[in-house]
């Protein structure tokens, strides 16, 4: 069997744990990548065909480059479907131009010949940013009819394409969210990790990890924090991550919260990107990581935390409940809400999961390398592609 992976350039936790699941089971795969994943030991397979369409991503390149890197990766991609003998393309990431590839460029490779499978991560990631409009339905609506077969993460995701987008029941399968374990990791220890980061064993470290946007609830965060600080001192937020595009004002309006509130004490600000080798020390020097989403789908910072062994406080939205064990993974609580929020914060604190970390870090690990292994995932999309071919 020979098929052909998208990525789009994006998301190496994901599809490179993928890549390796499916060579293991003796797929032949054409990969389509970049430059930041030619390097990565899953491509080194025998099985494995890289093939470096998308090139050099970075960010800070003038636009001029941007603009030239993009349509010579879209020509290489269309030469690429004229020109290959894979009958079964796997698209897990659209790439710059999503109304144009969820159209044209898939109907190009329908008209190849190729079956196509789509990895919807999420099932319309517009709505969840509040930016939904009728051309973004509409392409999403022609995608979703004329692929071959549909992944989605959840039974709520499944749900939705059927209800929302008339999808026959029969075309979408559910395959969990691996867990991500291709971020970095060492011998670093929790004391050495907050030494790292100066912070104090005595702190009870909150993390709130990712891009910063409107969606991601963060204004309630720190209002539960404020809460919190009646109860004692001790509480210590750190904010990692980049903010997203479009949402600089949304940030200035957080920073202004937390001023007004006297907050800065309480808050470590990294708002900038975060390199892969610096993660581990965020996630071991925390206790918890707080997911509180006013809408999501799914979250792969959650399965980045229990491939550290972090526990996790998520709102009640999406399919978040169906990824925690309360009292053993984390909890949940109501989305919106800073009073059920810090309740929470609170009541981690102090239950077991919290004065047992260090020990209950090693059970998180075990069961969700278990419960979301990526061998399990791999036999499942197995599955999908004989059957379509």
């Amino acid at each position: 069997m020979k098929v052909s992976l998208l990525t789009g350039g994006n998301d190496p936790p994901y599809v490179l744990p993928l890549l390796s699941a499916l060579t293991s089971r003796g797929i032949s795969v054409d990969f389509i990548g970049n430059d930041e994943m030619q390097n990565a030991e899953a491509v080194r397979n025998k099985n494995v065909n890289y093939l470096n369409l998308r090139g050099d991503q970075r960010l800070n390149a003038p636009m001029k480059e941007k603009i030239f890197r993009v349509i010579r990766y879209y020509f290489k991609l269309i030469k690429y479907a004229a020109l290959t003998d894979s009958k079964l393309f796997h698209i897990i990431w659209l790439n710059k131009f999503i109304h144009f590839d969820r159209t044209f460029l898939n109907l190009y490779y329908k008209i190849s010949g190729k079956k196509l499978v789509f990895t919807a991560h999420n099932i319309n990631a517009e709505e969840r940013d509040e930016k939904d409009s009728l051309i973004n339905r509409l392409t999403l609506k022609f995608m979703y009819k004329n692929v071959d077969h549909i992944f989605v993460h959840t039974n709520k995701m499944r749900l939705q394409l059927i209800e929302g987008f008339n999808v026959s029941k029969n075309k979408v399968t559910v395959i969990p969210f691996g867990i991500n374990n291709t971020t970095p990791k060492s011998e670093l220890t929790s004391v050495q990790a907050k030494e790292k980061l100066h912070l104090r064993s005595s702190q009870k470290i909150i993390l709130f990890f990712g891009q910063i946007a409107a969606y991601k609830g963060l204004g309630y965060l720190i209002s539960a924090l404020v809460k919190l600080k009646t109860k004692g001192n001790d509480y210590r937020l750190i904010i990692a991550g980049k903010i997203k595009k479009g949402y600089q004002a949304y940030w200035e309006n957080i920073d202004r919260i937390i001023e007004e509130h006297d907050l800065e004490s309480s808050i470590m600000r990294k708002i900038e990107f975060i390199p892969d080798e610096e993660i581990e020390i965020y996630f071991k020097a925390s206790d918890v990581l707080i997911l509180p989403y006013k809408n999501i789908f799914q979250s792969g910072v959650l399965f980045l935390a229990y491939n550290f062994g972090l526990p996790v406080i998520a709102t009640d939205v999406g399919s978040l409940r169906e990824n925690i064990v309360e009292g053993k993974t984390g909890f949940i609580c109501k989305p919106e809400d800073p009073d059920d929020l810090a309740e929470k914060i609170d009541l981690y604190f102090n239950s077991d999961l919290y004065r047992n970390l260090e020990a209950n870090r090693n059970e998180l690990i075990k069961y969700a390398n278990d419960k979301y292994s990526w061998e399990k995932i791999g036999e499942q999309t197995y599955a999908v592609y004989k059957s379509l071919l």
